[in-house]
């Protein structure tokens, strides 16, 4: 019998008013008028219940460290890189994990319960890894963390940074990182992602790269990245995040370079928030989006998936964890208005980012773990247009956050009344 039913949910994929049982741990059952005496109910009345929200891309050793050591007066990356340099050396465990535990709480009260998040591995002293560690195992009741071993300074242009990278792998990180537009030339960077490529496949890893985050249309190492996936038998394990370079990419390049992709089975990571606010900043007018061609490359059967990337760090001084607000983002810049592209945009913050990550047993489903979020919305367009409070936020079948229902009540001359403003419906599609 199920201990918890969830009365009247509207799901992600448009069913709905339908009941969710869940049975200790998992879902057991999802069903119109689900007959389950003795289990407590929560009735969320019409209102949208979907699998959590999944972070793919994230930077959690940098996170909430806004000002330290100085603040990014230009909001540039290159000045956001140059912070960090100088913040790097004075970072502490103690600090580290505070700020990633803080991070960590505001991500579940958001809904938020898987992050991969990209690790820092250029300082050999490697106090980046074992705070984030630490902070993986102190989680994990509650969040998925993954993590990332990034060189950020450059596997081959960081002095120590191979090393220090097999030494993070052997600590106990998850996936194999890279950046290879940021090493010194064209080839060190091919270089690099091939002999990144290899250390996976013999460790059996993931692979997640920063890949061509820049402006100049002859950053190209996507194209190397799909190659040695396809040569080291690594299809569906890795990820390129960022690509803004294709934006800048001629369309008869591209038209070579996406089926290369799909052949490979990469995943692709865009970070609308940060690539629209780091890239083009060379440009006068037109300034260039930044964004990575996002619609051509789910159209031709990718998985993408956005990532908020930074939250009050050496580059972003904004964030809230919210990964409505990525996606809201997402839709703008993309233009994923379309209403396929809407809902595409809604699973690129949910279940394409667990596919990349691998989690196993997500989704809202028999047999599926009994992570939820309930919010005060109707579906995933209106969640996404007023980024929807998170109602009730379910773990494992128990509920780990709650937030008020946002009435607000008028009183107008004649028409005095309680205002729900995820009851104003849009005209039926």
């Amino acid at each position: 019998m199920p201990d918890l039913v969830l009365r009247n949910a509207n799901l992600p994929d448009g069913r709905g008013p339908i009941d969710i049982a869940v049975a200790g741990a998992q879902i057991a059952q999802v069903a119109p008028a689900i007959e389950a005496q003795g289990a407590s109910e929560l009735d969320v009345t019409g209102r949208l219940v979907t699998p959590p929200f999944i972070d793919a891309h994230f930077h959690m050793d940098a996170t909430l460290s806004l000002g330290m050591p100085r603040l990014n007066r230009s909001g540039t990356l290159l000045e956001g890189i140059a912070l960090w340099g100088e913040l790097r050396p004075t970072l502490t465990h103690e600090g580290l994990v505070e700020r990633a535990l803080r991070y960590c709480d505001l991500a579940v009260s958001r809904g938020l319960l898987a992050v991969r998040s990209h690790v820092d591995v250029s300082d050999p002293r490697l106090v980046t890894a074992e705070a984030m560690i630490e902070v993986r195992e102190r989680v994990r009741p509650y969040l998925d963390l993954q993590l990332v071993a990034f060189p950020q300074d450059g596997y081959f242009r960081a002095p120590a940074a191979r090393a220090a990278l097999e030494r993070a792998l052997d600590m106990g990180l998850d996936v194999v990182g890279g950046i290879p537009h940021f090493e010194r030339t064209m080839a060190e960077g091919a270089a690099s992602v091939a002999e990144l490529c290899r250390i996976a496949a013999e460790r059996g890893l993931l692979v997640d790269m920063h890949c061509d985050e820049s402006d100049d249309p002859m950053s190209r190492h996507v194209e190397t990245l799909a190659a040695e996936t396809i040569r080291n038998g690594l299809q569906g394990r890795v990820a390129g995040s960022h690509l803004t370079s294709m934006h800048s990419m001629d369309n008869y390049y591209v038209s070579k370079l996406i089926p290369l992709m799909a052949e490979a089975q990469l995943h692709v990571i865009a970070n609308p928030l940060i690539n629209i606010t780091l890239q083009g900043r060379h440009d006068s007018y037109p300034k260039r989006r930044g964004l990575t061609r996002v619609p051509e490359l789910m159209e031709a059967g990718l998985n993408v998936a956005f990532g908020h990337d930074c939250v009050m760090d050496p580059w972003y001084p904004m964030g809230s964890g919210d990964m409505l607000e990525v996606a809201q983002m997402g839709v703008h810049v993309a233009q994923m208005t379309s209403v396929a592209a809407r809902q595409q945009a809604f699973d690129a913050v949910t279940t394409n980012p667990a596919r990349i990550m691998g989690l196993r047993d997500y989704g809202i489903a028999p047999g599926c773990r009994a992570d939820l979020v309930v919010l005060q919305a109707r579906d995933p367009l209106e969640a996404m247009r007023l980024r929807a409070r998170r109602l009730h936020v379910i773990r494992a079948g128990q509920i780990i956050a709650e937030t008020p229902a946002e009435i607000t009540h008028l009183s107008l001359p004649g028409r005095s009344r309680d205002l729900d403003v995820s009851t104003i419906a849009p005209p039926a599609e």
